[in-house]
């Protein structure tokens, strides 16, 4: 019978390099993030010693002449996306000690711009955490399955998703 040989001695394993991997993304939908989500982001940040890119995603309704005039961000006022509580909740994790990103996406097909965005910053984690109390469960399930089909990274979706 051939013996089995211990080499976990001769290995060391790599240490962790703080921000080697892409940053974690905390995604919402016009809303404030989901407080198990929030503090997903933080544990998952702090850990990882990665940046946290805050992003509250905005569905924008299509009017022509708006967007012309205005811009994308015209067309949503700033009570009916919550930038306030998102911008919040961006201080509180800052205050932390982590660096934060606060990105504000207007789009007609906001969780196709949050994938785009995730390629583009080559995210290493995506917690997705619309309240759920307000977004309502058959959105946030057709946009989680969307994301976890998308997506180039690990995701995690808030316990109620």
């Amino acid at each position: 019978m051939p013996s089995i040989k211990d080499r976990s001695s001769l290995v060391t394993p790599a240490a962790a390099v703080p921000g080697a991997s892409g940053p974690v993304v905390l995604a919402t939908l016009a809303l404030r993030p989901d407080p198990t989500a929030e503090q997903m982001a933080i544990d998952s940040c702090l850990e990882a010693g990665a940046p946290l890119i805050l992003v509250n995603a905005v569905q924008i309704p299509m009017y022509p002449t708006t967007m012309i005039v205005a811009g994308a961000s015209a067309m949503v006022l700033p009570h009916e996306d919550d930038r306030v509580a998102v911008r919040a909740a961006g201080d509180r994790i800052a205050a932390l000690g982590i660096p934060v990103e606060v990105v504000g996406l207007f789009s007609s097909r906001p969780v196709k711009a949050i994938v785009r965005l995730l390629g583009e910053r080559n995210a290493a984690l995506l917690v997705f955490g619309p309240l759920l109390s307000e977004v309502g469960r058959l959105r946030l399930r057709t946009a989680t399955r969307r994301l976890r089909r998308d997506a180039n990274c690990l995701v995690w979706v808030a316990p109620d998703g």
